[in-house]
């Protein structure tokens, strides 16, 4: 047993530790300057309250990007000087944050011990390495990020912390090992337990899905799959899940070693950055070498987005939310009985909402930030939930959640196919999606990010278009001039999201601009990225007409694209003449 000491570390506050929607996401250069991941930890510490310090039992781990190992040791000693009981750490340090959001929420130690939060480093779908992006963020007891009044309350901290306290000889922990190391401490001891990454979790999703159903559906010969985890933390878990539980071919899995890098890439989970997978899905700008699988998918860094494809055809994880609502009841065993109630954020499309209608479901528009889905579902209002920015969910956990995202459309594909696999044809993926929009129409849709704005220009910008929506009959003759082809707009407004489960008002949240055929225009300034600002254009066209839901998504949405670029004076403000991604 090593006894160790507690330090109080002189320190001054460092400017711009305001945590984002995802936590405090910076260069990794920022992160390892003196003092500062020690400040933000301290100041995470300081904003909780005792009971979830002292004696308490944390999870402290990542996607294993650059910078992690380092990090996890910090805050292990912090851990301890700051009179926490046990720290639980995924061996190598490596934990999904749908997996520590689980870990939080399901696992008991083996002294009957639960968490009561943990730090995720991660910074999600950024680029990892020394030039790279690292992140830290805090999640509560119930496995869901810290909602506004904590980061608030960090955020306060950081700006007039004085000193930090650390066990500096407490020595580094080998995460590499299961197993628990034992300190004894000033206030007692202090335990470090490494656990397999995958069980927990694992556990979870076989009590979710049909394994089996799921299993029969791998074994046919008529289907055949692709998973690429972009050599992010999904790779701890695909072998266990697709392979080792599904049956799955190991060929299946593209990138599935973990990398401090993500092997140079870009771990965001769409068609421009998961090109290999893509390619092999028969969607490359090449002809495929070989046939295309029937199922593709791929994760970002942390496993909590996922991008989902059929052969040559790419589903809109818009879409995909609404098919998974449409679809889980008579698929997916844990909702057999009915959903509590279906949910997404501002900027994702309006897909949902009609299937919400259709089903009788309540139904739910929430601003960016996955902690006002888990508000709904604490109160039990909400089952099913999704982004437009690959990101899936369910009441299972207070994270998305890419991996079950993936689970849920083999479902769904394994339950449309119970009868076809002895040799009949095969449900596609791509007959599920226009199945899917003969019953309750498309939208089609697009998004335009411009990243690294001028901060100045994109909010000018933004002033700019909130300014226009004081006359609607101004803004339609400017439409009008624009484009004599496309509905009037009905409807413009800031969104402002009042929380109905606890009351708090979310102001400033996105221009829209609502037409009255049902499409819209959303402008969004994004707090995700690490430097400068990112402008995304959301744009949404509703057919119902069953005769023109074929149509090539950009010849749809051309006229509203115009539109949008010359209403909010794009390349005016910003300099810019095309999108940096267009998804």
């Amino acid at each position: 047993m090593v006894n160790f000491k507690v330090s109080r570390v002189e320190s001054a506050p460092i400017d711009g530790q305001k945590p984002g929607t995802s936590g405090l996401r910076k260069k990794v250069k920022v992160f390892t300057q003196p003092h500062y991941l020690h400040n933000f930890v301290q100041s995470t510490f300081n904003a909780l309250s005792a009971d979830k310090v002292r004696g308490a039992t944390l999870v402290v781990s990542g996607d294993g990007r650059y910078y992690s190992k380092d990090a996890i040791q910090i805050i292990i000693k912090m851990a301890a000087a700051n009179g926490v009981r046990r720290v639980w750490v995924g061996q190598n340090g490596l934990l999904s944050t749908p997996a520590v959001s689980a870990v939080i929420r399901e696992r008991v130690g083996a002294d009957g011990s639960k968490a009561s939060g943990g730090f995720i480093l991660t910074a999600s779908h950024n680029p990892g390495g020394p030039n790279e992006d690292f992140g830290i963020k805090y999640n509560m007891e119930n496995g869901g990020p810290a909602p506004e009044g904590i980061t608030d309350k960090i955020y306060e901290n950081t700006k007039t912390i004085k000193e930090y306290l650390i066990a500096e000889d407490l020595p580094d922990v080998d995460i590499s090992v299961v197993g628990v190391t034992k300190f004894e401490g000033p206030e007692g001891q202090f335990d470090v337990d490494v656990f397999d990454s995958a069980s927990d979790y694992v556990k979870l999703m076989k009590s979710i899905f049909d394994f089996q159903s799921i299993q029969k559906l791998v074994a046919s010969p008529q289907f055949s799959f692709c998973y690429d985890a972009l050599h992010g933390v999904a790779g701890a878990y695909a072998k266990r899940i697709f392979v080792e539980e599904l049956g799955a071919q190991e060929s299946s899995l593209l990138n599935c070693v973990p990398k401090e890098d993500f092997g140079g890439g870009h771990p965001d989970p769409n068609l421009t950055y998961a090109k290999e997978l893509v390619a092999r899905m028969g969607l490359g700008k090449s002809q495929a070498e070989h046939e295309p699988p029937e199922f593709g998918a791929a994760a970002d860094g942390d496993a909590d987005r996922n991008m989902v494809l059929g052969k040559r055809f790419f589903v809109t994880p818009s879409d995909s939310v609404a098919i998974i609502a449409a679809n889980a009841v008579q698929s997916i065993p844990y909702f057999s009985s009915g959903l509590k109630g279906v949910a997404r954020s501002m900027p994702t499309s309006a897909a949902l909402d009609v299937v919400a209608k259709n089903l009788n479901l309540k139904f739910f528009e929430v601003p960016t930030g996955w902690k006002f889905f888990g508000n709904l579902m604490d109160a039990g209002m909400c089952s099913v939930c999704g982004e437009e920015s690959f990101g899936t969910g369910s009441d299972h956990i207070r994270e998305k959640d890419g991996i079950w995202a993936v689970l849920a459309w083999l479902s769904i594909l394994a339950y449309k196919n119970k009868e076809n696999l002895g040799g009949g044809k095969l449900v596609t993926v791509e007959d599920i999606v226009r199945q899917h929009w003969a019953t309750y129409g498309r939208h089609y849709y697009t998004r335009y990010d411009y990243e690294n704005v001028d901060a100045g220009a994109a909010k000018d910008l933004m002033a700019n278009l909130v300014k226009l929506q004081s006359s609607l009959s101004e803004v339609n003759n400017i439409v009008k001039g624009i484009r004599s082809d496309v509905s009037n707009v009905a409807n413009a407004d800031e969104f402002e999201y009042k929380d109905p489960v606890d009351g708090s008002v979310s102001k400033h949240q996105g221009v829209r601009y609502l037409f009255e055929d049902g499409s819209r225009l959303v402008f969004r300034l994004s707090g995700t990225g690490s430097e400068g600002a990112t402008i995304r254009l959301y744009i949404e066209q509703y057919e119902k007409d069953s005769s023109k839901i074929g149509r090539d998504s950009q010849d749809a949405l051309a006229p509203l694209v115009e539109v949008a670029l010359k209403l909010s004076k794009m390349q005016e403000f910003t300099g810019r003449s095309a999108p940096t991604v267009i998804t």
